[in-house]
């Protein structure tokens, strides 16, 4: 679906995953490793303030990841 997005209406999507070798083979082209299967962002056992932490990191790779010019499938790490 993301691709679709893309090639169609010229948008870019970055996606937010915990399982990033499904996204992969989906084909998923900015692909932000999530945190966990029941919380990719965010983590509530951390406590409030460390969650928002986790959870303004992860948006904010997202975002870089849409900035970023790509020519093939890109995980954003760091």
């Amino acid at each position: 679906m993301t691709r679709e997005i893309e090639r169609v209406a010229q948008i870019p999507v970055a996606q937010i995953a915990t399982i990033v070798p499904i996204m992969l083979t989906v084909g998923a082209n900015r692909i932000v490793p999530g945190v966990a299967i029941p919380h990719p962002v965010g983590n509530p056992e951390a406590g409030p303030e460390e969650d928002k932490k986790t959870r303004r990191k992860l948006v904010l790779r997202a975002l870089k990841a849409l900035q970023a010019d790509i020519s093939e499938q890109t995980i954003f790490e760091s």
